[in-house]
């Protein structure tokens, strides 16, 4: 069974790193949430590191420009590795041809910036579903709408056998209080259809590898059983962590916090149901992070 805590500090001198998901832990869609930012300033001030490891669609210096609108200050963390920059270096490697037909929204159009990681990159053109050799997909349209809506598009690329790159794993988020669709969902969806889709974020290894390199370009050499994965989503980032061996702090006040009865901490009872439910055994759980 997980252990409870109140606070970071009970267990942070036992990490030297933490990835640290941001939305439903770091902020809220919306804004910075207080607590968790003091909590990620004091880890750092006692000499640990923080990567952000998100799943959003986007390079990092966008997610960067977010998280100063959202007022989490540049002291609260170290680095950033986001399921776009991983997403976006398979891309120009050619992982779904050169033509893609994109899924998006205008916000979401920087994913096809250079990347200066990859050599040699493949020329993306971005062209319309029949011309399209693969699909990059950052999320709905329209995050409010069901994802069956697009199962006629769906059809038809499954049809002509097209890949979909995935840029982020997540099915749902919360934006303050609206619940939103994400790029997740419609990979799901194409999957259960017969369609092929391949996922860059959280909980799969490329991510992973690419918060190691972010730490690695901070010059700490941080063993697995030194690093604590922090997040909200089950499916996410506990089942990532679990994946890559490493410990996980469950934030239960997020996106399950109607089924673990959080408030300010999780029922003991409703967090054991929901756990097995799930199948997945975060080493700690906490309300929200503080």
């Amino acid at each position: 069974m997980t252990q409870i805590i109140s606070a970071l500090s009970e267990i942070s001198d036992t990490y030297d790193a933490m990835f640290v998901d941001l939305w439903g832990c770091v902020h809220d869609g919306i804004k910075a949430l207080p607590d968790a930012v003091a909590a990620l300033q004091a880890y750092r001030q006692r000499g640990g590191a923080v990567v952000l490891l998100t799943n959003a669609p986007r390079a990092r210096n966008e997610v960067a420009k977010q998280l100063e609108k959202f007022g989490v200050p540049t002291d609260a963390y170290d680095t950033i590795a986001t399921s776009g920059d991983s997403g976006r270096a398979a891309m120009f490697r050619g992982a779904v041809g050169r033509k893609v037909w994109f899924i998006g929204q205008p916000h979401d159009l920087s994913f096809f910036d250079p990347l200066h990681l990859v050599e040699d990159p493949v020329e993306i053109v971005r062209v319309e579903l029949d011309e399209a050799e693969g699909i990059v997909c950052c999320g709905p349209e329209d995050p409010l709408a069901d994802p069956e809506v697009m199962r006629p598009e769906f059809l038809m690329a499954k049809t002509k056998g097209l890949p979909l790159l995935c840029a982020n794993p997540d099915i749902i988020v919360d934006r303050g209080d609206q619940r939103e669709w994400c790029a997740g969902a419609l990979a799901k969806l194409y999957t259960e259809m017969g369609g092929e889709s391949l996922y860059f974020g959280k909980p799969y290894p490329p991510i992973y590898d690419l918060a190691r390199r972010r730490l690695a370009e901070l010059g700490k050499d941080v063993a697995d059983s030194r690093i604590l994965a922090v997040g909200d989503g089950v499916l996410t980032d506990i089942q990532g962590a679990m994946g890559e061996d490493i410990d996980s702090l469950f934030i239960s006040g997020g996106l399950a916090a109607e089924e673990t009865k959080t408030s300010h901490q999780p029922d003991e009872s409703a967090l054991k149901t929901y756990l097995e439910k799930e199948q997945v055994s975060p080493t700690y759980t906490i309300g929200q992070l503080r």
